[in-house]
């Protein structure tokens, strides 16, 4: 008997389950089972060239006829989506590309037979020795393979495992499996959900960049953390943003001094703060001063600060005394044909201008571990690591882009595992996979280009970005979707999308402009935040649709909590990156409402927040900005209308059938956009009443969407108790197909109100949980 592998190579074509992807793929191109790379059906491809080069360029064959969603970089340091059907939609720099065959529908997906099921492919074009690889499409709809060292002498002419290929049936589970894969065959990082997240992801925070940009100073700092706890909703972390360093420009020459001159570059000249934040008083306090008074005064957890890879923008300028044992040297990015086609700007760049003051590689350590041991003990306890992909420009002479990337991050992962034992460091400006597949420390990445407060075309872009990004981003790191304005024409737009993305929440307001009953939505009275257990990813059905372009689609994001899921659902249209223009742009779109549909399986794992194996799949679900509560029955569709810039929130929970008659699903507090992350345990106790709940004329609930009538309990007996745990304080709400007979907080029975029309019972939680105890004891009767 002969096992047919289901990715493989035949007769000129890729063949996925049967389905052919790719014809002709050239004679060149090679593959190799994937199957040592853990129980996974998959292959990798390379190519043999008839020269060595330090950059090589070809064919996998054609791409036709299917439907793909690809990450790729337009600009050097980030990512966004493009969707497309052919080869020639591919854009430059794809490192991640998501392929589906177009048999089937989406419901016959679940349960038919594989030969009728949707088949997603994965494409990841991967590291191999010193060359990086990524996706390209021609005019002839050919997918190419583009390889580069960023080094003319680092050269070679054969690739065995430049691409893995891996496929299956559940499109979140099969980009899981062939990372997976990746992971054990590179051995050089590792995965989210084996990596230590920082603690700030659990609360509320603040960052000075959009308040203050470089003219921070500790005085702004204590202003604005005193006026976000003004207001109810008190920060725990604060990311002391761009303006902390001690920098200068290079010396200038008199002929320098010319009209259109550019400004000189700024460099680091030591690593030790500027005078801004010396204090006067105290020289020897330092920067340690407003760690001090954060902590001290004003009850944060944790402090962040910035610095560039390199140290600044310019990197470590050469020459100075204080600086001299990093022996930096200046370098000139050279910026590879891809990313220039998609940014153009770098032609005339500063950085490709001036140059950068590049620490030597061999003394980086050295550098990253003063720099962090003079900030650990100024009680700083993370970093937030930016402009990385730089690194990749700077390679030349230096082994290449992924030598130096690589020697960078493993001194960088090393100096924080030594400094910040909470893994106190987000990366930021790093969509590369040079860096990506040599993480194996950093666990919390910016997931997208920056909020721009006041760049209208930025945010249905951002809001699209962040969640396609976080496809492939959240399986190696948890995605940051970034500060945003609590005061803001789309504050609430953002303000939704961080609350269900599961990475950190914080705002960069100025002091005194802050919107607190929307920050009242996302922060609870101790600072911290109910936040979501996974990355928050595009719903299955949105995968390759183009929710910022197509005009007729709304972008659904899912995520999960303990015991509930939570549904984002945004109209993104009308703005994207323009592929002839090379720039984000609006585009003509249709002014109006867009109409589309949720179902309770919208929740990807939804089946795991069930307490019932034999849970039917009906869900209760609560519309937080219409308050409306409905039933769903499994697969039913709940339709959702919204024009561009607006939102809805959906919690989603099991229904939970006691008895017939007698059903039950917490949604959490429901005036928080994540209600169901209060719920921290949940327990059904069925009772013997549950035996007498045959009533007469039968019950006609769940099963037929939303009753007309809720019935009263005219039993005597109780049916069942629900025991809960309950996070934080405010209006709890739960869907009860009874009205439930009495609720208890702790010891104390409370009053509750049940809305039987739709079978919403509330009931308020008015404080925060007494001292020494995390959670609320919730009971309710039914």
């Amino acid at each position: 008997m002969t096992i047919t592998s289901a990715v493989r190579i035949a007769d000129r074509k890729l063949v996925v389950k049967e389905r052919t992807i790719l014809e002709g793929v050239p004679d060149n191109v090679v593959a190799t089972s994937g199957s040592t790379s853990g129980p996974v059906e998959g292959v990798f491809l390379g190519a043999v060239f008839n020269e060595s080069s330090s950059t090589h360029v070809v064919s996998l064959g054609t791409l036709r006829d299917v439907r793909f969603m690809a990450c790729f970089r337009f600009k050097l340091w980030w990512m966004a989506q493009k969707m497309g059907d052919r080869g020639r939609d591919i854009p430059l720099e794809t490192q991640f590309l998501l392929v589906e065959t177009k048999d089937g529908s989406q419901i016959e997906s679940d349960g038919a037979g594989e030969e009728n099921q949707i088949v997603y492919t994965v494409f990841l074009p991967l590291i191999e020795g010193s060359f990086r690889a990524c996706l390209q499409g021609n005019s002839r709809d050919e997918l190419e393979l583009c390889l580069e060292s960023g080094d003319a002498d680092t050269n070679t002419s054969s690739f065995t495992h430049s691409v893995f290929i891996s496929a299956g049936t559940d499109p979140f589970a099969t980009i899981t499996s062939a990372i997976r894969a990746v992971k054990l065959h590179l051995k050089t990082f590792r995965l989210r959900h084996e990596k230590k997240l920082p603690g700030i992801i659990d609360y509320f925070g603040w960052c000075t960049w959009d308040a203050f940009y470089q003219e921070v100073t500790p005085e702004g700092v204590e202003a604005g953390l005193q006026s976000l706890a003004a207001g109810g909703t008190p920060p725990k972390f604060v990311i002391i943003d761009d303006g902390w360093q001690s920098v200068g420009g290079d010396p200038q020459k008199d002929e320098d001094q010319t009209e259109n001159k550019q400004q000189p570059l700024l460099r680091l000249t030591g690593i030790k703060e500027n005078s801004k934040f010396q204090n006067k008083e105290d020289p020897t306090g330092g920067i340690k001063s407003i760690v001090n008074i954060a902590k001290q005064k004003h009850g944060l957890k944790y402090v962040y600060v910035w610095h560039a890879i390199t140290g600044y923008w310019g990197g470590v300028r050469p020459g100075v005394k204080e600086m001299e044992q990093y022996d930096s040297l200046m370098k000139y990015p050279m910026v590879s044909k891809g990313v220039v086609e998609n940014e153009p700007g770098w032609k005339t760049d500063v950085l490709t201008l001036q140059g950068l003051g590049l620490v030597n590689p061999k003394n980086v350590y050295r550098f990253y571990n003063e720099l962090h041991e003079y900030l650990a003990s100024a009680g700083i306890d993370g970093v937030k690591v930016d402009v990385q992909c730089i690194l990749e420009t700077l390679g030349a002479g230096l082994g290449g882009r992924v030598e130096l990337t690589t020697q960078y991050h493993k001194a960088l992962d090393a100096s924080v595992a030594r400094h910040f034992p909470d893994n106190g460091i987000i990366a930021c400006m790093s969509h590369n996979t040079d860096a990506l597949y040599c993480s194996k420390q950093t666990a919390v990445v910016r997931a997208s280009d920056d909020f721009y407060p006041r760049d209208p075309v930025s945010h249905t872009i951002h809001i699209a970005a962040v969640a396609y990004n976080s496809v492939f981003l959240g399986e190696i790191m948890q995605p940051d979707w970034d500060m945003f304005h609590s005061l803001h024409s789309a504050a609430e737009y953002h303000a939704s999308a961080r609350a269900i993305s599961g990475g950190p929440i914080y705002v960069s307001d100025a002091p005194g402009k802050h919107n607190y009953e929307l920050l009242k939505k996302l922060v609870l009275p101790d600072g911290s935040v109910l936040r979501a257990r996974l990355p928050g990813r595009p719903t299955r059905d949105c995968l390759f649709s183009d929710p910022a372009r197509d005009g007729v689609s709304l972008l659904k994001i899912w995520n999960m909590n303990k015991y509930t899921g939570v549904i984002g659902v945004y109209n993104c249209q009308g703005a994207a990156w323009n592929s002839a223009e090379r720039k984000n742009t609006f585009h003509e779109t249709h002014s109006g409402a867009i109409t589309g549909t949720i179902r309770g399986r919208d929740v990807h794992l939804i089946a795991e927040a069930a307490t019932d194996p034999e849970w039917s799949g009906d869900c209760a679900v609560y519309c937080h900005k219409s308050g409306e509560l409905i039933t769903l029955p499994h697969n039913a569709a709940l339709p959702v209308s919204l024009k561009v810039l607006e939102h809805e929130i959906l919690t989603v929970t099991p229904i939970k059938v006691l008895a017939p008659g007698f059903s039950f699903a917490p949604f959490g507090l429901i005036n928080m956009f994540n209600a169901g992350g209060a719920i921290q345990e949940l327990r059904y106790e069925v009772k013997s009443g549950a035996q007498l709940s045959e009533l007469e004329g039968g019950y006609e609930g769940e099963g037929n969407g939303v009753a007309e009538e809720r019935m009263e309990n005219r039993s005597t007996e109780l049916v069942g108790v629900v025991h809960m745990e309950v996070k934080g304080c405010g209006r709890f709400g739960a869907y009860s197909s009874a009205k439930p007979r009495r609720c208890t907080l702790g010891s104390t029975e409370v009053d509750f109100i049940y809305n039987s029309s739709f079978g919403l019972v509330t009931l308020n939680l008015s404080h925060m949980p007494e001292e020494g105890q995390n959670v609320h004891v919730v009971k309710v009767e039914i």
